[in-house]
């Protein structure tokens, strides 16, 4: 035990020296070689043991989070070598180096959060505590969006793929984590808001505690993802997948990088989950990470074959209805709908309950025809604006007894910009007034 912390007590020696270069002016890249010689020597479980020793000799928590970065990167370099390949071989804009490159953001971000939580627990100066918690809150602010953008694409885009293929446990193990890292992230943030309601004493403790937690979870999920999961995916794949999820990414974002457009070639087609051959060959197999392989063991792979596209479909680009199903989603819906043509004549209403009453005889009629005669010129006015381009919306609410009524009128365009008609969207929005706090999918009770 003696020799364990006489060496403990070295490197941290080392670290210092250097820290204090740093602190005096020296550019970190041109101490990198001199940082990877120390940090090659010390366990990953040493470091934060070792950081939080330096804070209590009055090393900056600044100086010790420009070495967090560097740790992070020669940590990668010298532990996983294989992993640093594997995103290199990537090229730019490819999903699955984006992913590999936010875990790198990821990474940083949480052992600044251990390093400032820590540091923020033996700091005395009232100033220098408030300057500590504005970066904090920064870097919970941060890490609340990796839920948003880095796990709910993998959630939403990859997880389908191997869902697919008969793996989702392995899904569901990561949803699972995800969730739970979430949950650690959004505590800490309430625990920020909530200072002031606690014994300084009490609050520095919790939050260095949660911190710690969610520190270790943040960077135990880049470790399962960039050594398991990752692999796993590149294994399974094809170009025509990636290109899928490619086209698709930008609806979630990212955390902390801005990837370039990238493209397989016009010869590839993307494939969407129900498009691929589910089954995995003997190679695919083996191909998959050790880890994966052997959790498979005695366990046959359900692969889902079901057909998403069936005879009578109707294709509406974001999914496939038949009439029976379309007339029942109308049916529904907590708005009513009518549809109004390119020449103004009424083509369409949903069937169901509605404010206004509407019955076939409708159908075919002008527009104009349909409201009273002293409003008449305002429909026009409406219409006419939206032809031209020059609206997006109307909108108007009004008192029916217990309802109140919002109506709505937007005008659709095809593809090309040509104007098809204007839908008309009404509902009854005095029930939606009341709502209070949150009512989750957890709460619901049959």
């Amino acid at each position: 035990m003696t020799e364990l912390l006489n060496n403990r007590e070295y490197k941290k020696e080392q670290l210092k020296r250097l820290l204090l270069r740093i602190h005096e002016g020296e550019d970190v890249n041109e101490l990198k070689e001199e940082f990877r010689v120390v940090l090659g020597g010390i366990s990953p479980l040493e470091i934060p043991i070792i950081e939080q020793e330096l804070v209590k000799e009055g090393i900056s928590a600044k100086d010790i989070a420009k070495m967090c970065d560097l740790h992070v990167e020669l940590f990668r370099e010298a532990v996983a070598g294989t992993e640093e390949l594997e995103e290199r071989a990537l090229p730019d804009g490819h999903p699955l180096k984006t992913l590999y490159l936010e875990n790198k953001e990821i990474m940083k971000d949480a052992e600044m959060l251990n390093l400032y939580a820590r540091t923020l627990a033996t700091t005395k100066d009232e100033r220098m505590r408030e300057e500590i918690l504005g970066v904090l809150e920064e870097i919970v602010g941060n890490l609340r969006k990796v839920g948003f953008t880095h796990y709910n694409r993998e959630e939403m885009l990859t997880f389908p793929y191997i869902e697919r293929r008969g793996l989702t446990a392995i899904a569901t193990v990561l949803w699972t984590k995800h969730d739970e890292i979430r949950f650690m992230v959004k505590h800490l943030a309430g625990l920020l808001r909530k200072r002031d309601r606690m014994p300084w004493e009490e609050f520095v403790e919790r939050f260095k505690e949660k911190a710690g937690e969610a520190s270790f979870a943040l960077s135990d999920m880049v470790f399962r993802e960039n050594n398991i999961y990752y692999p796993t995916l590149k294994a399974l794949l094809s170009d025509g997948e990636w290109k899928a999820i490619r086209m698709q990414e930008d609806e979630f974002g990212y955390y902390k990088v801005n990837p370039p457009v990238w493209d397989p070639g016009e010869d590839v087609e993307p494939l969407h989950p129900w498009e691929i051959d589910p089954e995995l060959s003997v190679e695919e197999l083996l191909n998959l990470p050790r880890e994966i392989q052997q959790a498979l063991k005695g366990q046959p792979l359900e692969f889902d074959k079901s057909e998403l596209k069936r005879e009578g479909d109707i294709d509406l680009g974001t999914g496939y209805v038949n009439i029976e199903e379309l007339k029942a989603i109308f049916e529904a819906l907590p708005v009513d709908v009518t549809f109004i043509d390119r020449d103004d004549r009424v083509r369409f209403f949903s069937p169901g309950e509605r404010i206004f009453a509407r019955t076939p005889s409708v159908l075919g009629r002008p527009v104009q025809l349909c409201h009273p005669p002293k409003s008449v010129h305002i429909v026009n006015k409406i219409l006419k604006a939206f032809k031209e381009g020059r609206k997006k919306e109307a909108a108007f609410w009004l008192r029916l007894g217990p309802k109140y009524v919002y109506i709505r009128y937007v005008p659709l365009f095809g593809r090309d910009g040509e104007y098809l008609g204007t839908l008309e969207m009404t509902m009854d929005i005095e029930p939606y007034k009341r709502i209070e706090g949150e009512k989750r999918l957890l709460d619901w009770r049959d």
